[in-house]
């Protein structure tokens, strides 16, 4: 395994996308350890002492006014743990879990939550056994913490949850013994320290993210490959255009174009004696369109990579001079801020490579076959193909709402104002799927497009997109069973397939990094 050493508050987008593929282990950073100890040190203190310190001894929430007994303080905690671990529905998936473990740790590291370094060590020592905590993935609603599943993270790391092993729930005191990691006890405040935080709505959006990027890079090749297919210009992506208008993510989808597009025959083809002035903007905008959704995807890893290295419980300790100050930190609206900046261009993504499908089947704007077929009429080629990629679009629609404008008051109206960032952070996924299905409609009307053009070539990183493309999926020179061609064309767009013919481009600015 890759071992990574987790240094408190420096956790990068490539620590986290290594975690998220798993196969990785986290070490903590030995210098963050005298820190931690003082600040369970505070906590310590506080527990021992007369006055009231909410999450210490005190109940939660609207039981805030309540006081326990020092004799009390551990069944607190432990009850705290049983009694929010209300989740429901399907379990999160190894990925997302991962990243909750990790960025868990990181966040208790930071020495601003007063727990021991056991704590951290366990949620270590579980992360780099490769155990997978069963956490459902409905119940919160990102605020007060992601509550819920992160009780039933921490359920399994006490030996009373479960976890997942191959894919099977498994009683969690068995499963840790069998890995030799000892249950964790828990000691005052720590419960809440733990389940107290953004890390679950956080660990979905990052999901989201590191799932749609081959999806994004399959939306740029396949883009290129329909500006071959119907013949447009290149001109569009000239760099004059985005350099007067400055937004970065939309010069560098240009550069992204033109590389793809650089040496295509079938473009030197019609650069002369072409009587259509402009393209449809499905094609001409692309730019401006995928680039604007770049964007966002790069201000939202920004805004996730901070939250990965927030602390975000509450009381926070401030060891240096004894302080547990209570705030707000736990209320996750950055993330759903971002989630629902995320799934709007997740959208659009889709949303423009429909159009571009719809331009491919209409013979009057491509200047191809009807539908994509020799013989329209006797044949409907790629007819309902569209259909389908335009159901898929709308869909997204809905599902592009934002979810951060709703907030239903919880804890009988304590906590009155919530963010709603798990759902809004969950529901990436159904919409990357969407849209890989939609790229892989397109992909397949664009190989049959760029066809009726030979012995035309295109360029020679479209024409490997091409070849990839059909060594899996045959022509359609007459109506066939085209659904397991969608779906083994969308597989290959959600594996990344297309990626390393992306990555290969020379010269280009990395998709995650801005001009």
């Amino acid at each position: 395994m890759t071992e990574l050493t987790l240094t408190p508050g420096a956790l990068t987008l490539d620590q986290l996308l290594a975690v998220h593929a798993g196969g990785t282990r986290l070490v903590l950073d030995e210098a963050a350890r005298p820190a931690i100890r003082a600040s369970a040190a505070v906590v310590q203190a506080a527990a021992a002492g007369d006055a009231p310190v909410y999450g210490v001894n005190t109940g939660f929430g609207k039981l805030a006014n309540q006081r326990i007994s020092a004799a009390d303080l551990a069944t607190l905690q432990l009850n705290l743990i049983r009694s929010h671990s209300v989740g429901v529905g399907e379990p999160l998936a190894p990925a997302v879990v991962r990243l909750m473990l990790a960025t868990k740790a990181a966040s208790l590291a930071r020495a601003h939550s007063g727990v021991r370094e056991v704590v951290i060590d366990t949620l270590l020592a579980v992360l780099n056994a490769g155990l997978v905590p069963l956490v459902p993935s409905q119940g919160s609603v990102g605020a007060s913490g992601d509550l819920a599943p992160l009780s039933h993270m921490t359920l399994a790391l006490l030996g009373e949850g479960e976890f997942l092993v191959d894919g099977q729930r498994r009683p969690a005191a068995a499963v840790l013994v069998e890995a030799g990691i000892a249950p964790l006890v828990l000691e005052a405040k720590e419960g809440l320290a733990l389940i107290n935080g953004t890390q679950t709505s956080t660990a979905l959006a990052l999901h989201g993210f590191f799932s749609f990027e081959p999806v994004l890079e399959s939306a740029l090749v396949i883009g290129a490959l329909t500006v071959d297919a119907a013949r447009g210009s290149d001109g569009p992506f000239d760099p004059r255009i985005h350099a007067l208008r400055g937004q970065p993510g939309q010069i560098d989808v240009a550069q992204y174009y033109r590389s793809l597009l650089a040496g295509s025959a079938i473009r030197q083809s019609h650069t002369e004696g072409d009587d259509r002035v402009q393209d449809p903007y499905c094609l001409r905008c692309q730019p401006q369109v995928v680039g604007a959704c770049l964007d966002q995807l790069r201000h939202a890893a920004l805004v996730l990579v901070r939250e990965a290295n927030a602390v975000t419980d509450n009381p926070l300790v401030f060891p240096e001079d004894g302080a547990m100050i209570s705030g707000g930190n736990f209320h996750a609206e950055p993330v759903a801020l971002a989630a629902d900046a995320m799934a709007v261009a997740i959208a659009e993504v889709g949303a423009i490579a429909e159009r571009r499908i719809a331009m491919l089947i209409d013979a009057s704007v491509s200047r191809l076959p009807p539908f994509l077929t020799s013989n329209a009429g006797l044949n409907s080629g790629f007819m309902i193909a569209h259909v389908t990629a335009a159901a898929l679009a709308s869909e997204n629609k809905s599902l592009a709402h934002p979810a951060s404008v709703d907030s239903l008051p919880t804890s009988a109206n304590q906590e009155d104002h919530v963010s709603m960032a798990t759902f809004a952070a969950r529901r990436l996924q159904p919409m990357i799927a969407n849209v890989a299905h939609i790229l892989g409609v397109e992909w397949l009307a664009a190989a049959q497009g760029i066809e009726f053009l030979r012995p035309l070539a295109s360029s020679s990183a479209l024409e490997e997109a091409h070849a990839l493309l059909r060594r899996h999926c045959a022509p359609m020179l007459t109506d066939h069973y085209l659904a397991p061609d969608i779906e083994r064309a969308s597989a290959l767009v959600r594996e990344g397939a297309l990626s390393g013919i992306f990555r290969a481009l020379p010269d280009l600015p990395a998709l995650w990094t801005p001009a």
